[in-house]
């Protein structure tokens, strides 16, 4: 059965993607512990990051490293990037600001118009 992320990539399910290109998606968290916080996946599904093809390792690695500088650079605060590993069966790495807002490991609930006006700002082609 697919991951709710493969249903992601494969438009099942909606999302604030900002990135994508031939071997990862971005789009940001709907559970965000800071404004901006997005998962970057890889599009083959495979549970565990260290489990991934290298190319498509490497592929996921360029894109948050791409990404965190962009929103660096939109955001103006520094990024903190995790792999956690054990909610969705679907490997993927967090990307989100550190700042004074953070709500670290607890959830903040922004609008739906929060999240497109987000989403916009951080869209990056």
């Amino acid at each position: 059965m697919a991951t709710i992320f493969t249903k992601i990539i494969n438009g099942e399910l909606p999302s604030y993607k900002i990135y994508e290109d031939e071997k990862t998606y971005a789009f940001l968290d709907i559970e965000p512990e800071a404004e901006g916080h997005t998962l970057v996946i890889p599009k083959i599904e495979v549970d565990k990051v260290y489990d991934l093809p290298d190319s498509d390792y490497q592929a996921v690695m360029a894109t948050v490293k791409k990404l965190a500088r962009h929103m660096e650079e939109v955001l103006g605060e520094r990024m903190q990037i995790k792999i956690v590993g054990i909610d969705v069966p679907h490997a993927h790495v967090h990307i989100l600001p550190v700042n004074e807002n953070w709500a670290g490991e607890r959830n903040i609930k922004p609008t739906e118009e929060e999240f497109q006006l987000l989403q916009e700002k951080l869209k990056l082609s």
